[in-house]
């Protein structure tokens, strides 16, 4: 385990943190996309995954100029982001649109860890002036950001309205079915009836009969 003794140091494990993190969603994001059946959001992941892949070459960009090797420290929070978006995709659904919703949450979880690391190794690396490296970790930044805005407007504006859309849907079968069965249970209820009527008078006429 390296030792942290400076503000620097410190900035190189984050990138190294980040190094890990980034390799690992060139793995993921490509079954997130498999298993998603919105065409937008097959096209917003394979697109970030091209950024993904650029990401990887900045921070070896990054390295260098920190003088140091090209190491990936492993993220654990990462794989456990991954694994959770994993386990959810293989889930039974009732409807696409549904597993499409827990995609873009999955995603976009994983787009705000990102963002929160990137951030804090902006404001390491501008406190120690190194203005390149500030550069190059604000294009990805930005990046991370676009992809989590675009993740939010297709579930507002497509993916959430279908998943709700399918759930009243449901809700209006589940409603029906139940008059359906009271219909058919107060017809129940009127036959039986009827057919006590019909055997009490029967009964009276063999009571008439029998005088």
């Amino acid at each position: 385990m390296a030792t942290v003794d400076s503000l620097k140091s410190l900035l190189v494990e984050q990138v190294k943190d980040l190094y890990d993190a980034e390799k690992r969603l060139t793995k993921a994001i490509p079954k997130l996309a498999k298993a998603s059946a919105n065409e937008e959001l097959i096209s917003a992941l394979q697109e970030h995954l091209g950024e993904t892949q650029n990401q990887v070459a900045r921070l070896e960009q990054v390295f260098e100029l920190l003088e140091e090797r090209p190491k990936a420290k492993p993220c654990e929070a990462m794989k456990g982001l991954i694994a959770e978006g994993d386990e959810h995709a293989k889930e039974d659904y009732e409807y696409d649109d549904l597993r499409d919703a827990m995609i873009i949450g999955s995603a976009q979880r994983v787009e705000h860890y990102e963002i929160a690391g990137y951030g804090t190794a902006i404001a390491h690396a501008r406190l120690l002036e190194l203005d390149d490296v500030v550069r190059l970790l604000e294009e990805t930044l930005a990046e991370e950001k676009a992809a989590d805005e675009k993740l939010t407007e297709i579930a507002e504006s497509v993916v959430n309205i279908e998943a709700a859309a399918g759930d009243e849907e449901e809700e209006e079968t589940e409603a029906a079915t139940p008059r359906r069965g009271r219909q058919a249970a107060s017809g129940s209820r009127t036959t039986a009836a009827d057919r006590g009527r019909q055997t009490a008078r029967a009964s009276g006429g063999s009571r008439r009969s029998r005088r």
